[in-house]
C-alpha cells in the first residue's frame, strides 16, 4: 500500500514518514501544498494523509483540485478543530478529519480502516511493452511518442489493452466499441484494425495487434 503524507512541519512530517514506513506502508512525504497535489496527481497512491495549512497552497485547495481528477481516499491531519472546518473538510470530498495532537495507533487503525472501505481500483494507465494507455487524460504513447486517435480508435485500442492477451472475436469488438451487433459481411472492425495498426503498430518494430485467423484480435507483446 502507497500513502502520501502532505505535511509543513518538520518533526510531524518525519514522525509520520517513519511510523508508516515502521508498520509497513510505502509512505512518501511532500512538505507544501502544490508539492504534494503535484506528487497525488502524477502517482498512484492508495491514501493521502492531508494537513490543512500548508504553505503556498492550503489542504481545502489541494483536496478541491485532486478530486477533479481522482477519487484517492483522503484523510485530513489538522490541528483545525473546529466543527465548520470539519464539516467543510468532509463536504469538499475528504474521507475522513483527525485533530491534531493525534495518537499514532488511532491514525494506523483509521487509514487502515479507509483502506479496506476503499474500491478495487482499476489501473490508471494500460501498458503493453513500450506502449501506454492513460486512461484519465485520454493520452497514449508509444516509445514516449505521442499518438493521436479517433474517439473510435481510442476505445478498440483500449479494449484490446485492457484485454491482454485474451482473443477478442469480431462480434465481441462491435458490441463493445460500436455498440451494434456484427454483420459477417460488414468489415468495420477489419477497417478500424487496419488503421490502429498504422498509428500503433507500422512504424515500431515489434507488432502489439495480432490477428487469430478465423478468431479475432489480440494484444499482446510477442518475443
Amino acid at each position: 500500500m502507497r500513502i502520501l503524507i502532505v505535511e509543513d512541519e518538520p518533526k510531524t512530517g518525519d514522525y509520520l514518514h517513519k511510523g508508516l514506513r515502521e508498520s509497513g506502508f510505502n509512505a512518501d512525504l511532500a512538505r507544501t501544498g502544490p508539492d504534494g497535489l503535484h506528487l497525488a496527481l502524477e502517482h498512484d497512491y492508495d491514501l493521502v494523509v492531508l494537513d490543512v495549512m500548508l504553505p503556498k497552497m492550503d489542504g481545502w485547495a489541494v483536496l478541491q483540485k485532486l478530486r477533479e481528477f481522482k477519487q484517492t481516499p483522503v484523510l485530513f491531519l489538522t490541528a483545525r478543530d473546529e466543527i465548520p472546518d470539519r464539516v467543510r473538510g468532509l463536504e469538499l470530498g475528504a474521507d475522513d478529519y483527525l485533530v491534531k495532537p493525534f495518537a499514532f495507533a488511532e491514525l494506523l487503525a483509521r487509514i487502515r480502516t479507509l483502506l479496506r472501505r476503499a474500491p478495487a481500483r482499476e489501473p490508471e494507465i494500460l501498458r503493453a511493452d513500450d506502449l501506454e494507455v492513460d486512461l484519465l487524460r485520454h493520452r497514449v504513447t508509444r516509445a514516449g511518442t505521442r499518438i493521436d486517435l479517433t474517439p473510435k480508435e481510442y476505445a478498440l485500442l483500449q479494449l484490446l489493452a485492457r484485454r491482454q492477451g485474451e482473443v477478442l472475436s469480431r462480434s465481441l469488438i462491435a458490441s463493445q466499441v460500436w455498440d451494434m451487433n456484427f454483420d459477417s459481411d460488414t468489415n468495420v472492425v477489419d477497417v478500424a484494425i487496419r488503421r490502429l495498426r498504422t498509428k500503433i503498430d507500422d512504424p515500431y518494430p515489434r507488432k502489439l495487434i495480432h490477428t487469430m485467423r478465423g478468431m479475432g484480435y489480440v494484444m499482446e507483446a510477442r518475443d
